[in-house]
């Protein structure tokens, strides 16, 4: 299982992910270009000593994402406020790729069609979303439990 956060715009969100990644040994990939510079020293505050403890990959374009996620032959998962399918409902596979798109904007319409499954968190209707890492924790949450993936110990 991988995480890969698409443009991501707070510095702050993608420190805590990359924390629940290395919690978890979960390889963290970031596809630019990003917000704000993409380095230890804007993750630091939310990940704290963690950083030393996560694989960060970064990929400069969706493009240079997507040769190597097909060179992978990894499935894209992404998480998105207009999917039709609940997180739940997916039979996720280890090899999967969960995508977050930016926390202002989603995804553009290209990236949304280049998934290969898109998901949800149900929530209430009369609320617009969960923050991106409280989303994404559920979501890998959810997939590590069915592939076993969570570590022992």
């Amino acid at each position: 299982m991988i995480i890969a956060l698409y443009e991501p715009d707070i510095p702050q969100n993608t420190g805590t992910i990359l924390r629940l990644g290395a919690c978890l040994s979960i390889a963290v990939h970031i596809v630019g270009p990003a917000a704000f510079p993409a380095n230890e020293k804007a993750f630091r505050r939310a990940g704290l000593d963690y950083l030393d403890h996560v694989s960060v990959v970064n990929h400069v374009s969706f493009d240079t994402f997507q040769d190597w996620r097909k060179q992978e032959s990894r499935r894209v998962v992404l998480l998105s406020t207009k999917a039709s399918s609940a997180h739940i409902d997916l039979a996720y596979r280890e090899s999967d790729v969960l995508l977050c798109g930016r926390e202002s904007a989603g995804v553009p319409e290209e990236v949304h069609q280049a998934a290969d499954e898109r998901v949800r968190v149900p929530m209430r209707q009369d609320l617009r979303s969960l923050n991106v890492a409280v989303s994404l924790a559920m979501v890998l949450g959810e997939a590590l439990r069915q592939t076993g993936g969570f570590p022992r110990g």
